[in-house]
């Protein structure tokens, strides 16, 4: 069994100065992520407005499934015209840890 993390740091519009419309930006992220059959949540910059931190998890029987996923995932959010990504930071942990 194999696992992978994957944590999005977003900059958001300038308009998102209010946490509703924060929220407004990060659903559709968050369920368009969750098609893919990963486990997806705003994890950080909470309070922010302008910022926020996705987290995905995702579990399969090998690491290129993993990986692809993953792939899938970063392409997604990278491909929002209304937000720009800052950072990724993945991790992949696997029988062998």
């Amino acid at each position: 069994m194999y696992t992978g993390t994957a944590l999005f740091d977003l900059l958001l519009p300038g308009d998102s100065q209010s946490l509703k419309t924060k929220r407004s930006y990060v659903r559709p992220i968050i369920a368009a992520l969750r098609k893919f059959e990963v486990s997806a949540a705003e994890v950080g910059a909470l309070d922010r407005h302008g910022r926020a931190e996705i987290g995905v998890a995702v579990v399969a029987a090998d690491t290129g499934h993993v990986r692809e996923v993953l792939d899938a995932c970063e392409r997604l959010v990278a491909g929002r015209p209304e937000l720009d990504l800052l950072s990724v930071r993945r991790r992949l942990h696997g029988d062998d840890e």
